[in-house]
C-alpha cells in the first residue's frame, strides 16, 4: 500500500474526486488504483472562509509500488506503515477466573481482551444494562427523579455513554486503531476509523456497548448488573475475594478495579481497607453554551451545510492555574449527571447527528491538592460533593444554577435567558454562580473569559449561558499501582479514569487493555506501550 497525505479538497467534493486526486498525485491512471482506504480526515479552517477537507489515504495500485513512488516524485507519498498490534491469542485459563469491577471503557475492554484470550472474566457492574439505564436517565431528565443506582455516571458503558462518545485522545498508542475497529464491529459508523475527531454519539453508544457485552458473553465471559463491590478479602497482602452488596464473597486472586470517577462509596471502602491512594490534580467549573450557528461562523467564517458542526478547544494559562475547555459537544445538550441524592452535577452530550441548536463545553479551572479545603486522599472528592450540594440548595431540586456570561462578568444575578436558551434538563434556576462555586474557580473564569474571546470570537458573548457545576471532569483520586499495574494488595489492578490513569473513553480503554495484557502475562515491550 502507498500512503498519500495532505490531499486537500473542498467541502462539497464528490466522493470520486478523492481517488482521481490520488491517481493524479501518483501519475497513474484512475483504473490502476485497485483500492483506496481513508486513513484520516480533518477540517482545515485556517484560511476561512476557504475551508478545506484534508485527507490521508492508503491506496493499492497495479504494478510495483516502489517504482510508482519513484516515478511520481510525489513528496506526499510513501509506503504505508504496517499496524502491528494484535490482541493476545487464546491461552490456558487459570483456576480462578479474573474479575473486572466496573463496565465502563476500561473495564469493558479489559474484559474483552481477557475473554478473547479464553479466560472467561466475570464483570461486576453496580448499575443497570444500557437500555434500562437509558430509561432511568430519560426519566430523570424529564421529572428530576434520580435513581442513585442507574444514572449518567453508573451503568453499562460508564459515564462516557452519556457524553457524546468522543474517541479522540492525546495518547499515541498502537492499540487505538484496534479499539476503534471494535466500536465499528459493534455498530458505530466506520468514519470513526479516520475522522481526526471521531465521535459515536450517545444515541448510538447505547447500542454499541450492549453489542460489546454480547461479544464478551459469547466468548465465555459473564456480566452481572446491579452488583456493587462493597468489600475486599485478603490473606496477608494478597487478594482472595470481593464482597458484593448482598454479602456474597466472590473468590478471586486477580481483579481489575475499573470503578469510574464517581464511585465515591467505593473510594471510601478502599480507604477503610487501607488500599493506598492519593489526591490528584483535577478540574472543576461550568458548562458554557452558545448557539451552534455562532460557533460555525467563528470557526468557518460562514455557513456551509457540507461541513460538520464546528467545534473548538481553548486554553488560557493564568498566573497560577489554567482555564480550558473540555468535552466540547457540537449540536449537543447539557445534561444532569448527578449520582448522589442532594447534589447537582452537569455534563455534556451529543447524539450522532449533532443536530442540536446549541454547542456546549466544559469550561474548567485546573486545581491542585494544595487548593483542596479537605485533607487526605479523598479531599478532592469531598470538595466536589460540597459544591454539588451547594448548587442543590439554591433550588431545592436537581435544577441547575445558570447565569448569562454578561451578567457573570458584571457581577449581577441573571433573571432569565436571552438569545441562548439553556438545554439542561430538568431545568435551571437563574441567579449568581458565585453562590455555589468557590472563589478560586469564579475568579479564574472571570479572568479567562475575555482572553478566550480573543481566541474564539464570541466566546464571551454576554448572551452565552453558563450552567453549574461541572465537577466530574476527571477523578480527584489516584489508586496507586506499581510497574506491574498492581496495588500493594497483590492481584488488585487499578485501571482507567476512576483509578487516575486515563482521561477519556479512548485512554481508559487502552489502559484497560494494557492491564488485561499484564494479567495475561503478555509483554509487548516499549514499542506497544
Amino acid at each position: 500500500m502507498i500512503r498519500l497525505r495532505d490531499i486537500s479538497l473542498p467541502p462539497e467534493h464528490n466522493p470520486h474526486q478523492l481517488q482521481f486526486e490520488a491517481a493524479r498525485m501518483l501519475k497513474v491512471s484512475n483504473s490502476k488504483i485497485r483500492k483506496l482506504t481513508i486513513v484520516r480526515r480533518s477540517v482545515d479552517a485556517r484560511k476561512k472562509p476557504n475551508v478545506r477537507i484534508i485527507y490521508t489515504v492508503d491506496v493499492a495500485v497495479e504494478g510495483s509500488e516502489k517504482k510508482i513512488l519513484k516515478a511520481s516524485g510525489c513528496k506526499q507519498a510513501a509506503l504505508a506503515p504496517a499496524s502491528f498490534y494484535k490482541p493476545p491469542k487464546p491461552m490456558e485459563p487459570p483456576r480462578q477466573r479474573p474479575v473486572v469491577v466496573g463496565f465502563g471503557p476500561a473495564g469493558m475492554f479489559a474484559a474483552l481482551i481477557l475473554a478473547q484470550a479464553g479466560w472467561k472474566p466475570l464483570v461486576l457492574e453496580r448499575g443497570e444494562d444500557a437500555q434500562s439505564r437509558k430509561e432511568k436517565v430519560d426519566a430523570f431528565f424529564q421529572t428530576g427523579a434520580l435513581d442513585i443506582r442507574s444514572n449518567v455516571q453508573f451503568g453499562e458503558g460508564g459515564a462516557g455513554t452519556f457524553s457524546d462518545g468522543k474517541l479522540n485522545t492525546g495518547v499515541n498508542n498502537p492499540r487505538i486503531r484496534w479499539v476503534l475497529e471494535q466500536f465499528v464491529k459493534a455498530g458505530a459508523h466506520e468514519d470513526i476509523l479516520y475522522d481526526a475527531k471521531p465521535h459515536v454519539g450517545t444515541d448510538v453508544l447505547v447500542e454499541v456497548v450492549q453489542n460489546i457485552r454480547h461479544r464478551i458473553i459469547q466468548l465465555g465471559g459473564e456480566v452481572r448488573f446491579n452488583t456493587q463491590v462493597t468489600g475486599i478479602r485478603m490473606e496477608g497482602a494478597s487478594l482472595t475475594g470481593l464482597v458484593v452488596g448482598d454479602g456474597e464473597v466472590i473468590p478471586c486472586d486477580k481483579a481489575v478495579l475499573a470503578i469510574g470517577h464517581s464511585a465515591r462509596d467505593t473510594f471510601q471502602m478502599l480507604e477503610q481497607a487501607h488500599v493506598p491512594m492519593e489526591p490528584k490534580p483535577f478540574a472543576m467549573g461550568v458548562r458554557i453554551e452558545h448557539k451552534q450557528s455562532a460557533i460555525d461562523l467563528a470557526q468557518y467564517g460562514g455557513e456551509n451545510p457540507a461541513l460538520p458542526p464546528a467545534d473548538y478547544k481553548l486554553a488560557e494559562h493564568l498566573e497560577d492555574r489554567t482555564v480550558y475547555t473540555f468535552c466540547m459537544c457540537p449540536g449537543g445538550y447539557v445534561v444532569a449527571a448527578a449520582s448522589e441524592e442532594g447534589g447537582v452535577v452537569t455534563n455534556g452530550m451529543s447524539n450522532a447527528a449533532r443536530e442540536g441548536e446549541n454547542a456546549n463545553a466544559a469550561l474548567l479551572v485546573s486545581l491542585n491538592p494544595q487548593d483542596f479545603p479537605y485533607e487526605g486522599a479523598l479531599g478532592g472528592m469531598r470538595w466536589q460533593r460540597q459544591i454539588e450540594e451547594a448548587a442543590y440548595r439554591l433550588s431545592g431540586s436537581y435544577r441547575a444554577p445558570a447565569q448569562k456570561v454578561g451578567d457573570f462578568l458584571a457581577g449581577i444575578p441573571s433573571a432569565g435567558a436571552g438569545a441562548v436558551n439553556p438545554t439542561y434538563r430538568p431545568g435551571v434556576v437563574w441567579g449568581d454562580l458565585r453562590q455555589c462555586l468557590p472563589e478560586v474557580i469564579t475568579r479564574a473564569i472571570a479572568q479567562a473569559l475575555p482572553k478566550l474571546d480573543k481566541k474564539l470570537k464570541g466566546f464571551s458573548d454576554p448572551e452565552a449561558v453558563m450552567t453549574a457545576p461541572e465537577t466530574r471532569s476527571s477523578s480527584p483520586v489516584r489508586i496507586l499501582r506499581d510497574e506491574t499495574r498492581q496495588s500493594s494488595i497483590r492481584g488488585l489492578y487499578p485501571a482507567g479514569e476512576g483509578a487516575g490513569y486515563a482521561g477519556g473513553i479512548m485512554s481508559a480503554a487502552i489502559d484497560g487493555i494494557m492491564t488485561a495484557e499484564r494479567i495475561l502475562g503478555v509483554d509487548y515491550g516499549r514499542k506497544a506501550d
